[in-house]
């Protein structure tokens, strides 16, 4: 979702005569996206306006935005920052080349935040500010927006959910899903322009419901139609919420060979006494039993998943129920975060965060260790298989262990289940599809060779 919201401004800026810079020393605007999942990503934020602060005491014509989740959730506390010269939220997004105009002219600070976001549904003025961000989206998803040949598009806004422990409804706002005809013009206009893979982005993406002249579109049907435009190569989307899913999206990823055989659901935990503290709307056995679907439906499909350690009250029993889930689901790979309360969520207001920081450091370490060890073993059974690949560009890491020269350098691909493969040949294959022979294989990684 930020990577989407940072390029669409870059691109807006560009087109507005603006040139990007890597060096903030060198930058007359500085943007800062921000982000409020987790407590560590506003910590880096404090700390770089502390830098911002030096930096406009030298060159004081610069000015600084604000924008994104973080900057709706604080509003008029981070505006009141020595550094700080522009707070916009999420919503208004399209409002901030604007907002960066206008401050170059008045010199003052500007704040443009929604008031009554925390809603169960969408209200007139949420939708409303989503048809602005839709024409937004539309105008500037350009080359910013894309990745060696992979594009984000934005399939729907916002949560309904509230689980205890998260802010995304609090600073993203209620559901809104966008006409599918928005998102196919868009991917229309990405595939023109040599994309290749579209990823269909949400919240709870399979919440994606959108009705129009008597017929309700869900997700699987979007997923279709973005499949049938013509240069498409791979369709994705994330991430999907367990106790939503219609399994008509399974069986259109069964049907469909553009539609990657990859799913990131969440689980959170295996314990259902913690499942129901975190508000999540279904059991560990339900979810089993919808992988359990998964795998019947789709049997080559790789399962990613996220799961928080140390949420209040969470037991020695609980963690090993957790333990016990991953074992049983063997995921492809899964992210491990350790509770940290968010300001304003049912779970820092009502529960006491009472799991010591090493008892959530141990249970961090020893999930990944577990997940680690199943992926490791699954792995291998791709070697000797020929895998099809999109290549991403040079590999960032060189591996020792894979001999390379100038003709001849490490690249690194991703397969439709999104398992990512370091092999050898020319940089000129970046955004193109490839054959590759698996020759090793490792946790997180395959290694090959061109086949």
């Amino acid at each position: 979702m930020n990577k989407l919201d940072s390029s669409l401004v870059v691109s807006a800026l560009t087109d507005r005569g603006y040139e990007l810079t890597d060096k903030a020393t060198e930058a007359d605007i500085i943007v800062i996206n921000t982000c409020s999942v987790r407590e560590h990503a506003e910590e880096r934020v404090f700390s770089n306006l502390g830098h911002m602060k030096g930096l406009k005491r030298k060159r004081p014509h610069v000015i600084v935005a604000v924008i994104g989740c973080m900057a709706q959730r604080l509003g008029e506390e981070l505006l009141a920052h020595e550094a700080v010269d522009i707070v916009a939220g999420p919503t208004q997004l399209h409002e901030v080349p604007d907002l960066i105009e206008q401050t170059l002219g008045d010199h003052e600070k500007h704040l443009s935040v929604t008031a009554q976001i925390r809603q169960p549904a969408a209200s007139d003025e949420i939708v409303e500010a989503s048809g602005k961000l839709d024409d937004f989206e539309i105008a500037y998803d350009s080359d910013a927006n894309h990745i060696k040949s992979q594009a984000f598009i934005r399939a729907m806004r916002g949560c309904n959910n509230f689980c205890t422990y998260c802010i995304v409804p609090y600073v993203r706002g209620p559901e809104v899903s966008r006409p599918p005809l928005a998102v196919v013009e868009q991917a229309k206009k990405l595939v023109d322009s040599g994309i290749r893979q579209i990823t269909l982005l949400g919240q709870t993406v399979n919440s994606y419901q959108y009705t129009e002249n008597g017929k309700t579109y869900g997700l699987a049907d979007l997923l279709q139609q973005v499949s049938e435009i013509d240069g498409v190569g791979w369709v994705r989307f994330i991430t999907s919420h367990p106790g939503k899913f219609d399994t008509s999206i399974l069986q259109v990823m069964a049907d469909n060979p553009k539609v990657c055989p990859y799913l990131h659901i969440p689980a959170q935990s295996g314990s259902d006494r913690m499942l129901k503290a975190m508000n999540r709307g279904y059991t560990a056995a339900d979810y089993i039993a919808l992988m359990d679907t998964a795998r019947e439906i789709v049997p080559d499909i790789a399962i990613a998943g996220d799961f928080i350690v140390g949420f209040p009250g969470e037991t020695d029993e609980d963690f090993s129920q957790t333990v016990e889930l991953v074992r049983r689901v063997r995921y492809k790979n899964a992210f491990v975060f350790k509770y940290s309360p968010r300001p304003g969520t049912h779970s820092e207001k009502k529960l006491v965060d009472d799991i010591p920081q090493e008892v959530k450091q141990q249970r961090n370490v020893q999930l990944l260790e577990v997940i680690s060890e199943i992926a490791e073993e699954d792995n291998k059974r791709f070697l000797g298989q020929t895998v099809e690949v999109l290549v991403e560009g040079l590999s960032k890491k060189p591996h020792l262990n894979q001999a390379e020269n100038e003709n001849n350098p490490q690249l690194i691909g991703r397969t439709a289940g999104d398992y990512i493969v370091v092999f050898n040949g020319p940089e000129s294959l970046t955004g193109k599809f490839a054959k590759v022979k698996v020759t090793k294989t490792a946790a997180l990684t395959l290694f090959a060779e061109l086949a």
